[in-house]
C-alpha cells in the first residue's frame, strides 16, 4: 500500500499496515511470532482481524466472546508476561499515534499535544523511548518529522511531543494528552503519594478530553491484587462490549520466541513469582500488609515533634544506611497508660483495666546522599535531649554502628527481632489504636506500601514493595514493639498508697 499525507491524514493507512509494510516498521515485526499482537493493535483501534489466528487470540486473551470492528478505543490494559514484547510496541502506538494523526483541528495557535511516556524512573521510560528514536530514525519521512530531540523529549513538525515522566502525579498536569503510555505500571512507587497510579490518572483523563480519539494504554507484568492494574481487569476484563479493553496473556502467548527452558526453570525456583513475571497471573501470596483507614485512625493531625516532658522515659530505634542508596532514621517514643479506672479503697487507690499506648515523639529521615558518621552525631544529640542513652538498630554493617555511636555517647543495642518481626509487633497496635503516628506524610506512605507475602512453607514475611522504602516505617515499627510495652493486660491492679 503506498502511503503519504493524504493517506496517513484519511486515516485509511492502519496500523496494521503500517506494521507490515517493508517500508515503515515491517523490518521489526516479520512473522507469525507477532499475530497474537496484531491482534491486539486490531482490537484497540477497532479494525477487522487480520487472520482466524487473531480472531482465536482476541477471544483467548480478552475472555470475550464477541468481536465487532467499530470505534477505536480510548483506553487499554495490558497485563502481559515479561519478555512478551510490551515496550516494543508501545514505541509502535507512540510513533503511529504522534506521526500518523493530526491534531491540528483540535490544537489551539502555539498550543502542542503530548504523548508522555511514563514509567517507574526514568532509566526505565528511556528503554521504549529508544525503540521510538530507532522507528523513527529507520523510516526517512519520519525521520524529517523530528524537528528536536533529546534524551526524554522528542518534538515533531506537526506539534506533538513525546516525552518521558516518571510516576510523579504533579508532572502530567497542564498538558494537552494525545495518547499516554504507561509503563509497568503495576510496580510504580512514589516519594510524593501512597497511590501514584490512581492520582497520575486522575491528572492525565482532563488533558485527554479535548482530544478525539485520545488514547490511554497501560503495558505491565502484574503483580499484586491492587492497584489500577488489577481494579481496571477486575472491571473491564471478560465483558462484552465494554469500551475499554483489557488484554491478558503470558509470555510465550505474545512473543513465542521467548526461551521456554529459562521460563520453566523460573517456575520450578518460583512458582508464584513466574507466574506473575512469565504467566501474568496477578499473584495470590501478595497482600496489603496495612490499610491506610487503620493508618489514618492512629495518626494524630498536625501532630510533629513532641517535646521531652520530665518523668518520662523515652527509647530510640534506627535504621542505619551506609549514605549511598537507602535512608538513615530514628524514632523515639515513649508508653503512656490509658483507659486506667481509679477505686478508692481506704488508704489505697486501685486503679483496673487499662492499656498501654505507644506515642512516637519523634521521626527522622536523612535521605541519601549523606556521611553516615554526620547523621549519627545529629541524632545523637537529639536522642540527647530527650535523655536517651541507649538506641537499638539491626545488626548493620558488623560493628560499624556500634563503634559510631559509642563514639556520640550512645550505646548501640542489636534488635532481637529481625523487621518481619517487628512489623508484626505493630500490626495489632495499629489496629487496636494503640500507637499514636505523627503526621507525617512519608512514615504514611511506607506504613501504606508495605506486603505481606507468604512464602512455599506457608511462613509470613512483611516487606516493602519492589522500588520502594521502608525506612521510616521500619524505625517506628522497631521503637513501637521494642518499648517495653505491658500488652494492656484486662486485669492489672496496681495499688498506689494515697
Amino acid at each position: 500500500m503506498s502511503w503519504g499525507d493524504d493517506v496517513r491524514d484519511s486515516g485509511a493507512f492502519t496500523i496494521i499496515d503500517a506494521m507490515r509494510d517493508p517500508a515503515l516498521f515491517g523490518p521489526w515485526f516479520k512473522g507469525d511470532s507477532w499475530t497474537a499482537w496484531r491482534a491486539f493493535l486490531a482490537a484497540l483501534f477497532g479494525l477487522p482481524m487480520p487472520t482466524s489466528d487473531c480472531v482465536d487470540a482476541y477471544f483467548k486473551h480478552t475472555g470475550r466472546s464477541v468481536y465487532t470492528p467499530g470505534a477505536p478505543t480510548r483506553e487499554a490494559w495490558l497485563a502481559v508476561g515479561r519478555r512478551g514484547g510490551k515496550s516494543r510496541i508501545a514505541a509502535l502506538l507512540a510513533v503511529y499515534v504522534a506521526c500518523f494523526r493530526t491534531y491540528d483541528v483540535v490544537l489551539a495557535p502555539g498550543e502542542v499535544g503530548t504523548l508522555p511516556v511514563i514509567a517507574a524512573d526514568r532509566r526505565q521510560a528511556r528503554t521504549i523511548m529508544r525503540y521510538i528514536v530507532g522507528f523513527l530514525d529507520a523510516v526517512p519521512m519520519l525521520k524529517a518529522m523530528m524537528t528536536s530531540h533529546t534524551k526524554e523529549t522528542i518534538e515533531l513538525s506537526n506539534r506533538v511531543t513525546i516525552e518521558v515522566h516518571t510516576c510523579n502525579f504533579r508532572s502530567v498536569r497542564g498538558y494537552t494528552i494525545v495518547a499516554a503510555l504507561l509503563d509497568e505500571v503495576a510496580f510504580w512507587r512514589s516519594e510524593d503519594s501512597a497511590n501514584p497510579d490512581t492520582e497520575i490518572l486522575n491528572g492525565l483523563k482532563p488533558g485527554m478530553l479535548t482530544v478525539p480519539n485520545a488514547l490511554l494504554l497501560a503495558l505491565s507484568s502484574p503483580y499484586a491484587r491492587r492497584g489500577v492494574l488489577w481494579e481496571a481487569f477486575k472491571k473491564h476484563h471478560g465483558k462484552d462490549g465494554d469500551p475499554v479493553l483489557a488484554w491478558q496473556a503470558p509470555t510465550r502467548a505474545m512473543n513465542p520466541n521467548a526461551d521456554a527452558q529459562v521460563i520453566a526453570d523460573a517456575y520450578a525456583e518460583d512458582e508464584a513469582a513466574a507466574s506473575a513475571e512469565y504467566g501474568a497471573e496477578f499473584r495470590r501470596d501478595i497482600e496489603s500488609f496495612v490499610s491506610r483507614e487503620t493508618i489514618e485512625a492512629c495518626t494524630i493531625p498536625d501532630r510533629q515533634d513532641l517535646p521531652p516532658a520530665a518523668g518520662v522515659r523515652y527509647h530510640a530505634f534506627t535504621d542505619p544506611s551506609g549514605g549511598s542508596r537507602d535512608s538513615f532514621t530514628l524514632a523515639i517514643a515513649h508508653v503512656e497508660r490509658r483507659g486506667v479506672e481509679r477505686v478508692e479503697r481506704g488508704r489505697h487507690v486501685e486503679e483496673h483495666g487499662g492499656a498501654d499506648v505507644v506515642v512516637i515523639d519523634a521521626v527522622r529521615e536523612r535521605k541519601p546522599p549523606f556521611s553516615p558518621a554526620d547523621v549519627v552525631k545529629e541524632f545523637a544529640e537529639l536522642l540527647t535531649t530527650y535523655r536517651v542513652t541507649s538506641v537499638t538498630g539491626d545488626f548493620y554493617a558488623g560493628k560499624w554502628p556500634l563503634e559510631r555511636w559509642r563514639e556520640n555517647g550512645i550505646t548501640y543495642d542489636v534488635a532481637e527481632k529481625v523487621k518481619s518481626d517487628l512489623y508484626r509487633g505493630l500490626l495489632p497496635l495499629l489496629t487496636s489504636a494503640r500507637v499514636e503516628l505523627p503526621d507525617n506524610p512519608g512514615l504514611s506512605r511506607q506504613l501504606q506500601g508495605l506486603e505481606r507475602r507468604t512464602a512455599r512453607g506457608g511462613k509470613d514475611s512483611i516487606d516493602h514493595a519492589p522500588r520502594a522504602h521502608d525506612d521510616l516505617a521500619n524505625a517506628v515499627a522497631g521503637v513501637a514493639v521494642s518499648g517495653g510495652t505491658t500488652q494492656h493486660a484486662p486485669a492489672m491492679v496496681r495499688r498506689m498508697a494515697l
